[in-house]
Parts: C-alpha cells; structure tokens; sequence
C-alpha cells in the first residue's frame, strides 16, 4: 500500500502533458533491430552518464525503485513491489521484489539500492545528479566530502529500504525513477576498475553483450527479467559513426530500423511528402529547450551585461527556419508545455542596437573574442554559425568548436574550459516533467561542479533556497502555489541570463515500416526511445 496522495501531487500536474498511453495492442516478440549515432556512447554508467542518446540505453540496463508506464509519465513501482509515504511527506519506505537478480546471478538487496544512491551522491563518481538527492539526510556531509554515506537511508532487511528525507519534496518518487537511482552491484563496480562504463552489469530488460568502441554496441534480452515478456525484441544492435544522411539511406534500403539522429532538416520535408513518409517520421511535442550556455565563471561572461547583451543578439526566428518549422522561438527557460511556463513572459527583444550599447557600458565598445561549443552532427554545426554571425554583428568574435557530443559535455564540466556552448543535439529534454528537472541540474548550484551540466556555472544561493522551498511544497492544496513559485524562479533567473533559450525544439524520429508500437515509444517522454517496449511487427 502506498500513499496516493503524494504521488499525485509529484506527477498529478504534469500528466495532462505526457503522450497518449500505448495503445491497446499486443506486441510482438522476438527479432533483432538495428540502430544508428553518429558519435560513438561515452559511458553506460547509470551515475555519470547523461546524454540523450545513452540516457535510453542505460534505462534499459538497469533498474530502478520506481519507473513510467511505457510512453507517459505515469509512476508506478518497479523494483520495489509496494511503498509507504509518512503523511509529513518525510519517510519513503519502500518493500523490494523477492527474487530479482542482477545479470551475474546475484540476487538484488536493499543494501544495493543505498550503496547505489551514494556512489551517485559521492562527489569521487563525477557524476552529474547528484543534486537530485539533496532531500535525503546526510546529504550535505556525503556532497560535501565528510561522510561515506548517507545516513537518511536505512536497510533494515534485505526487502526493505527507508528513506528519511530532511524536507518534504515533491519530486522525489520521480527521482526514484531516473536514470542516477539506477541499482548497480558493488563486486561489480570494484571489478571494473574505474570502467563501469564501459563493463555495465545491472538488472534491467537488456544485457550489453559486446561493445566494440567506434563501431557498434550489441545488446540482447536478459532472459532473468523479472517482468514478462519485456523487452519484446531478442537484439538490438547500436551502430556508431553513420552520418545521419546515410543512415537515413540505409533505412530507406530496409538496413536500419531506427536513425537515432533523425532526420537530417534539409531532407525533410522531402521524407515528409514522400509516399512512404507517414509510415517512417514519428513527430511529436517534448518538453525541450535548446540554449546557448554563458559561462558566468569565464570573462567577459561574468558580466552580466555582456550575458544580456548576447541575449539581445542572438537572431532565434533565423535558428527555427534552419529547422524547417521543427522549433520555434524561445523566450524563457521552461518550454511551453511545462507547468510553470510563464505566458506572459517576453523575455529579451531581438536588438542588435541595444545589444551593442549594453557591451558599450560593460566596457566591450570594440567586442572580443571567444570560443563557441558545438556538437558536430547536422544542422547543430549550422546552427552555429547563425549564432556565430549573429555575435560578429555586435562585435562579438566566436570561434566555433564542433566536436563529438562527449568532448562538448566534458569540456562543459570543466569549469573554466568553455566560454559558450550552443546545446542543440544536448539540449535540455526533461528527465520528468516537472519544472524542478529545468534548475538542479543544470542552473542550480548543485549541478555546477566538476563533471555537472550546469556549463554556465551559475548559482545564485537565494535562487537556490527558494528552489528548495517550492520542492518542500509536497501537499496538494499547494500545487497551483508551487507552480506559480517555480515560473517566478525561471523568470528572475533571466535577469541574470545564465543562458539565451533559443528553440523548443520537436523531436524528429525515423523508423522503418517494420517496426511496431504506438509513436510514444519512440518518442517517451522519460526515456527518449524505449528499446524496453519497441517490438518488431510479425
């Protein structure tokens, strides 16, 4: 039994946004699927890894205490079979499977799920969530560097698991189900050697069977699953290194059934008006902003005029006609579809005048030069180059960097590294949708730390305390009063403009006619793509 009021309030807000459930419909099973990137995976550590596109390959290598019906935003239990919340919203206690196993034949225990929340906690991982556990006691002694643990989880037996938590939060059953409260064994972990990485071993639906770096990754279905029939395909096979042209090629051949960098813009509405176009694009709304972060820690960047007038620079009706009507204009950091959006909000104007006179008082009447960051897979190099020109009109003189999506991300967490950093292939997609997921992590002051994602590097300590606040308000008669709390915050956030939001973007998926299942699963709104539910049709 668990108390349903708490969980509503977490998720009650933001289900009218999430995609149609799947529909009725029974799916396949066996097969083998192919699946193409341009950049080759990072890392498939549950605790560092952080990018859209191994965010769903993680998913489904591991498990976690909570997760999302298939497409939607819908929590239910996963590897605990019930939970209990204290009606002061300050003790989560949660019963575990009998049963499950991790895929060395070890059978999962409470003491997993806690060694599992410290290493992502423990600043010695890098990783960038752990500020997404800053409600749990001992919070600040483990981030800090003072404890080896955290002392608001307890283990009791092997089935049970409590957490005891400092302030309400209304979001923490979400956390429960991302990918950084992933269970990981600590043999293996240890036996690693510092590669989890890249020797991921867990308990979810897929098993990482061969890696070949540059190449291809091999997955295939963990007959242990503790749930029926999941995954539904046998394979699934990553290659690396396609340019998205060809791979988009290659599926139209029948070779490739999912182009994981989707549909390259100047293709398509060629695809789109084809007669095969409605069978391969799957299109739909997400909660996304795509950013130029300023990095506030790096001159000229930690003026804030210099920030404000790069917002004023930055042409965002050009960017969204490179994407062929597939965005449109950002004016604040919470995209449209978030609970918390402000409609209201203008944001700053396009103005090139007012944007040279604002570097004029911040001393900078001559410009001067910086370095821009990009990923290098089309149109974001593109992109680039619009926002390049852009600058050089006020006499800002960028250089632009495009480089593979793990070089970008790492010289983002290297705090004096990057000056600017455009997101585009990165940017921001909701790990839950709630407007908290748009701060800790990449605004608050607990993701601007070695290895995080906050690459402007802002954290403002007041902004921080009321984020706090609006996440302690965890009783549903202060939903709408959260809400209004947390558009303030976003809004007061661009007076200092850490970023200059640009595009919220749709995403563009190319499958083949072959592959089965209703678009949410293609396009999952915690998942990216759900390699848990696709399924080859017979």
């Amino acid at each position: 039994m668990f108390n349903r009021w708490l969980l509503s309030t977490a998720a009650a807000a933001v289900l009218a946004f999430s995609p149609l459930a799947a529909q009725a419909e029974t799916p396949a099973q066996g097969g083998e699927i192919v699946v193409t990137y341009k950049d080759d995976i990072t890392t498939l550590d549950p605790h560092i890894g952080y990018d859209w596109v191994n965010w769903s390959m993680i998913k489904s290598l591991f498990s976690r205490l909570m997760d999302y019906e298939p497409g939607t935003a819908n929590l239910v239990p996963s590897l605990a079979e019930s939970f209990e919340v204290s009606p002061d919203g300050l003790t989560y206690t949660f019963r575990l499977r009998k049963g499950v196993k991790f895929t060395n034949g070890r059978e999962l225990v409470a003491s997993d799920v806690k060694y599992s929340i410290e290493r992502a906690v423990n600043p010695k991982t890098q990783g960038p969530g752990a500020g997404f556990f800053g409600a749990i006691k001992g919070f600040d002694e483990l981030s800090g560097g003072k404890s080896e643990v955290l002392a608001g989880i307890e283990t009791p037996d092997d089935s049970t698991v409590i957490f005891h938590l400092s302030r309400p939060d209304a979001t923490f059953l979400h956390v429960l189900a991302i990918n950084f409260a992933s269970v990981v064994p600590k043999e293996a972990v240890e036996a690693a050697g510092g590669d989890f990485g890249k020797k991921p071993l867990g308990s979810g639906p897929l098993v990482l069977k061969d890696w070949t770096i540059g190449q291809k990754l091999v997955f295939e279905r963990n007959p242990d699953y503790f749930v029926k029939d999941v995954p539904h395909v046998d394979k699934v096979t990553i290659e690396v290194g396609q340019e998205p042209l060809v791979a988009l090629l290659r599926l139209q051949k029948g070779e490739v059934d999912i182009a994981g960098d989707g549909i390259p813009p100047a293709k398509f509405l060629e695809i789109k008006n084809s007669p095969e176009g409605a069978a391969m694009i799957v299109d739909g709304d997400q909660l996304h902003t795509g950013y130029i972060a300023l990095n506030t820690k790096v001159k000229p960047f930690d003026d804030v005029k210099v920030r404000q007038a790069v917002n004023m620079a930055i042409n965002k009706e050009r960017i969204s006609r490179i994407l062929n009507g597939r965005a449109t204009p950002a004016n604040q950091i919470l995209p449209p579809l978030m609970p918390g959006h402000d409609k209201a909000f203008t944001g700053y104007p396009f103005d090139v005048e007012k944007a040279k006179a604002l570097l004029a008082e911040a001393g900078h009447p001559d410009g001067f030069e910086t370095v821009l960051y990009s990923t290098n897979t089309d149109p974001q190099p593109r992109i680039a180059q619009a926002i390049q020109q852009d600058l050089a009109a006020i006499g800002i003189k960028a250089e632009v960097r495009a480089l593979a999506q793990g070089n970008v991300i790492a010289a983002g967490g290297t705090e004096g590294e990057a000056p600017m950093i455009w997101s585009g292939g990165m940017a921001w997609i909701a790990d839950f949708p709630d407007p908290s997921n748009f701060y800790g992590p990449i605004l608050g002051c607990s993701g601007a730390v070695a290895g995080g994602w906050n690459w402007s590097w802002y954290c403002n300590e007041a902004i921080d305390k009321r984020a706090g606040e609006a996440d302690a308000m965890s009783d549903p008669a202060k939903a709408a009063e959260r809400q209004a709390a947390w558009g303030k915050i976003f809004t007061d956030i661009m007076a200092d403009a850490p970023w200059v939001p640009v595009i919220n973007e749709r995403r563009v998926v190319a499958k083949s006619p072959r592959m089965g299942g209703p678009d949410n699963i293609y396009i999952d709104p915690t998942r990216v793509i759900n390699y848990d539910a696709i399924y080859v049709k017979p």
